[in-house]
């Protein structure tokens, strides 16, 4: 069996195939870009490469500057300084590039005297952070992330393990919902990630349904009907390169809308039954068309799911029961709707990425339910309590104290127009104000792109404007036509 052709210069050792650097057969660590960037010198020992090829290399074609350039070989100047001279075998060329300029010998290692935990590293990490991943907790989400970058700087051209951190990095920002300040970075990080993953493997589904997935976060925040369209775009290209696969079905449902969302979400459930986050994004569709009966079926089934999680389930749900109040409330059952909040609030005391903003809105629909029931002093307290969990609650803030939060602080969370639009009306419908209400709402609905924005409108429960049909006629049917 043939052995493992190394590349030996002065004291060092690197094999071309994982990109890993030795020295005295110690592991010498270096970032993805900075191996990427040392294994095209060592392969290639006294040509000349531009910045612009370095990053087309390294960064796979990413929008960064030259000055990254130069701090990835300041990096490995400083590496390889002690060990060959003062570190200028990267010699610099002005307005040319670079070219490594120290003697580079080949020499075939026998693949018995290999380290097999070296070659198995990689994958292993890779394993865990998929295993963390699918719990959908916070802590073991930062564990996944930590065990993804381990990954990738033993091996930084595994596209798995690229792929796991962009995915990881998403539901970071997407965990970070009821936060103080929202973590944007990790949005930024996680689709930089995800588009170098689609480009270096474009035959992965496991790539584009992850591109899909952070792409449609990106466009929830940015409001953007460009992004819109890409995430739908990289969703069914997952689901033509590999349709077996549920993970890729889920982020598809997550990223698209209407019939395709369905669609999306029915083939989860094909592939994986009794998957709770399926069943809750099918409702979310048949509570913006207003199809009530399909969406009492599809939460009943998706309660059932949730209660039958166990605590280690992999990608497990929160808040069906709060859905299934909703759909009560709308019917003025009242009493149910109130039992079904505080069944959910015995799910939300966790560290599931969703768990707070759960808790947060359960609080809010509990109040809203209180005022309709002439619990006042109770419908404050649940309130008081929506906004202790998560003190950017506009919808909370503005049933308690009829006041709309302006811009974010600085250095606070980014909060959307159609939030902002919701809370608005219901100042308004507070001050008796009902048709103004509905027309503030339809007006910012009617400038977002296509997509789920305003889907909770038919069965919001303080507006409850299904019992005001007359005035908010035309924000519902805006809201049906969308999510068809």
């Amino acid at each position: 069996m043939p052995g493992v052709v190394v590349h030996r210069f002065g004291p060092f050792e690197l094999d071309p195939s994982s990109r890993q650097l030795f020295r005295a057969q110690k592991r010498v660590h270096l970032s993805g870009p900075q191996s990427t960037i040392l294994t095209l010198y060592v392969t290639n020992p006294g040509v000349t490469f531009s910045k612009e090829r370095l990053i087309d290399s390294a960064w796979g074609g990413m929008a960064i500057n030259e000055n990254s350039v130069e701090k990835a070989v300041s990096k490995l100047r400083k590496v390889l300084g002690d060990g060959i001279g003062d570190g200028d075998c990267i010699e610099t060329l002005p307005h040319e590039g670079y070219r490594f300029t120290a003697p580079v010998q080949q020499a075939e290692q026998p693949r018995a005297h290999a380290s097999l935990d070296t070659h198995l590293e990689p994958y292993l990490k890779f394993v865990q952070g998929r295993t963390n991943l699918d719990t959908l907790d916070r802590k073991a989400l930062a564990e996944a992330r930590g065990e993804f970058e381990a990954a990738l700087r033993l091996a930084p051209d595994y596209t798995s393990a690229r792929v796991g951190l962009a995915m990881a990095c998403g539901l970071a920002y997407e965990a970070s919902t009821a936060d103080a300040e929202q973590d944007v970075a990790s949005l930024d990080r996680a689709v930089a990630c995800a588009r170098q993953a689609s480009m270096l493997t474009p035959r992965s589904g496991e790539a584009w349904s992850t591109f899909a997935f952070v792409l449609a976060l990106k466009a929830a925040r940015e409001e953007s009907a460009t992004i819109t369209k890409q995430a739908a775009a990289a969703a069914h290209l997952a689901m033509e390169l590999e349709p077996g696969d549920s993970r890729h079905a889920l982020r598809a449902a997550y990223a698209t809308w209407g019939d395709e969302r369905l669609r999306a979400a029915q083939h989860v459930l094909t592939l994986r039954p009794g998957l709770a986050l399926a069943h809750w994004l099918r409702t979310t569709v048949f509570i913006a068309r207003g199809a009530f009966e399909a969406a009492f079926e599809e939460v009943r089934l998706g309660c059932a799911a949730q209660d039958a999680q166990l605590n280690n389930a992999g990608l497990p749900a929160v808040g069906l029961h709060l859905l299934h109040a909703h759909l009560l409330a709308v019917h003025e059952r009242l009493d149910e709707a109130v039992a079904a909040l505080k069944r959910e609030l015995t799910w939300t005391d966790s560290e599931h990425m969703y768990a707070r903003v759960c808790a947060s809105n359960t609080w809010y629909v509990l109040g809203a339910i209180y005022l309709r029931q002439r619990k006042r002093a109770e419908a404050e307290a649940a309130f008081e309590q929506a906004l202790t969990i998560a003190p950017r609650h506009v919808s909370a803030a503005a049933a308690l104290r009829g006041e709309v939060p302006g811009g974010p602080p600085k250095g606070g969370p980014y909060v959307r127009d159609m939030d902002v639009a919701l809370a608005r009306a219901i100042v308004l419908a507070r001050g008796n104000r009902h048709a103004e209400a509905a027309h503030t709402f339809r007006d910012v609905l009617a400038q977002r792109p296509p997509g789920p924005a305003g889907w909770i409108l038919p069965v919001e429960p303080f507006l409850n404007p299904l019992a005001r049909r007359d005035v908010w006629s035309d924000a519902l049917t805006m809201v049906r036509v969308r999510a068809t």
